[in-house]
């Protein structure tokens, strides 16, 4: 089976662009379960309800996010009451939604996908190393495939997680840079692994926002408003493809679809 993993979706351009490109890039690859990170999809910052249905009526199976989860409120009580959007599962007990999940494919096969925070760079939260280990011993007993989205700044950190969980997962794929990284593998294990699987939305832009902008600040120190960039956009993820019985992957593939403007 295969599956198509997108990276974090960026503002309006970044769902114009995956609404528009993602159901052709699904009959075309033949991919049978759909994942993406949604978390920077409210003006490049946190998440809405309306901008999570749209990824999922552009055919998105799931969806994933990471440390701007809360930005918006309004998508707490959205949590609340649905899986198909998931949080880090080593935030602390009692928070609304869910850290994972089992959902079926489009052949059948379920797949459990579980999200996870880092540590390095980021808020403090319970360790996700443990909290994978405890997780996956559990989960393996009801789907032989399990993918992770390590949602960190640290590439030490993900890499880290990779050779933690190769040979229990299918795949542990990098999310929150925004910037695709060209270390896709599949390790000794049988677990493919991508520090970061990269960005959706504008291009000619820094990690999504306006270049302008980011240089004020980088050059002021001052507090400057960041506002989603505009023109040229961009699909970035990774293609897994996955032994359905045991579990192991096959190969990764990065991908890089369409420069459209949005």
């Amino acid at each position: 089976m295969k599956i198509l993993f997108l990276g974090d979706v960026v503002g309006k351009p970044g769902r114009e662009i995956v609404s528009r490109l993602l159901p052709s890039l699904i009959e075309q690859e033949g991919i049978h379960f759909t994942i993406a990170n949604c978390e920077n999809v409210a003006g490049g910052k946190g998440v809405h309800p309306r901008g999570a249905q749209e990824l999922l009526g552009a055919g998105v199976d799931l969806l994933t996010s990471g440390n701007h989860i809360w930005q918006r409120p309004e998508i707490i009580a959205y949590m609340r009451d649905s899986d198909v959007l998931l949080r880090p599962a080593n935030y602390p007990p009692g928070v609304p939604g869910f850290g994972y999940t089992t959902k079926p494919s489009r052949c059948g096969v379920p797949v459990c996908v579980i999200n996870l925070s880092g540590r390095v760079f980021m808020d403090a939260v319970d360790c996700p190393f443990q909290v994978a280990e405890r997780l996956v011993t559990k989960l393996r007993s009801q789907a032989s495939v399990i993918v992770v989205d390590m949602h960190a700044e640290a590439t030490s950190e993900k890499l880290a997680m990779g050779w933690f969980l190769d040979g229990r997962v299918s795949a542990v794929l990098g999310t929150h840079t925004h910037v695709q990284t060209a270390d896709g593998r599949v390790l000794p294990g049988g677990t493919a692994y991508m520090t970061d699987v990269g960005m959706c939305g504008p291009v000619d832009s820094v990690i999504g926002v306006r270049r302008d902008q980011v240089i004020e600040r980088f050059l002021t120190k001052m507090r400057v408003k960041f506002e989603v960039a505009a023109g040229r956009c961009q699909v970035q993820g990774a293609i897994v493809e996955v032994d359905e019985e045991s579990g192991r992957a096959r190969s990764l593939r990065r991908i890089a679809r369409g420069l459209d403007e949005a």
